[in-house]
């Protein structure tokens, strides 16, 4: 993996929290495979898939501060600088993103799409357990009912925060129960057509089942919750 990379020209003060990990083009076995169980029909069946370019991942869930910051209000249920913004819709995440990008600057934001979320999940592992979640997440039987500061359990392989737990993460990609039949082999970005937006990670709330890293579910893109959230995927322009 490439040196983490630190966007510092939003808020100062939460300097450390604007980070980025390079993820390389590669190649992995995306869903869940016919001897792995536990898993959606959705999540099937695996299939290879190549992401042919270079992108940078947040290191963390954007953060309340990074959103006010950005956006001059905080919708969130929790409220602190550093727990991850929730509350707000897909539209909103893509509102966010939008703004960062009139700012100008080398870079353009996104929402990751279902594959490379996968992909920077996935750090390299084939198998659908993530190893010891108490340790990497915060989930239903740990969380207290309530989100947590982002950053304080153990990253993935790949050096990134929270990709499973504390919130849900919104992708860019439209839903399809039955997509992964039919997807390109290479950078796929979801159905043409769709009324709900992929969501990814599972969360502090309740449901253990969905911290694996295939887990799907999805949501209108119009729907807040506090128990979703996102982060962002950057470019070179």
């Amino acid at each position: 993996m490439a040196s983490i990379l630190v966007w510092s020209g939003v808020c100062a003060a939460e300097e450390r929290r604007f980070e980025f990990v390079a993820i390389q083009p590669g190649e992995f076995l995306m869903g869940c495979s016919s001897n792995q169980g536990g898993c959606g029909d959705d999540e099937r069946p695996a299939h290879r898939v190549q992401l042919t370019g270079e992108f940078e991942m947040g290191k963390y869930e954007v953060t309340q501060a990074q959103w006010t910051s950005v956006m001059g209000s905080n919708p969130s249920h929790f409220r602190g600088p550093a727990l991850p913004v929730e509350n707000v819709s897909w539209n909103e995440a893509r509102a966010f993103t939008a703004q960062l990008n009139r700012r100008g600057g080398p870079y353009l934001y996104r929402l990751p799409t279902e594959a490379e979320w996968e992909y920077a999940a996935r750090a390299g592992a084939s198998g659908l357990d993530p190893g010891d979640l108490d340790a990497i997440s915060w989930h239903g039987a740990n969380s207290a009912e309530s989100t947590h500061e982002v950053g304080t359990k153990r990253p993935n392989a790949w050096g990134l925060h929270d990709m499973l737990g504390n919130v849900w993460e919104w992708c860019s990609d439209r839903y399809g129960a039955d997509y992964y039949r039919q997807s390109p082999a290479s950078d796929p970005r979801g159905p043409l057509e769709g009324e709900f937006r992929v969501m990814r990670g599972g969360s502090w709330y309740r449901y253990m089942w969905f911290h694996r890293l295939s887990a799907r579910f999805r949501e209108r893109p119009d729907a807040a919750y506090r128990h979703v959230g996102f982060r962002c995927v950057r470019t070179r322009r």
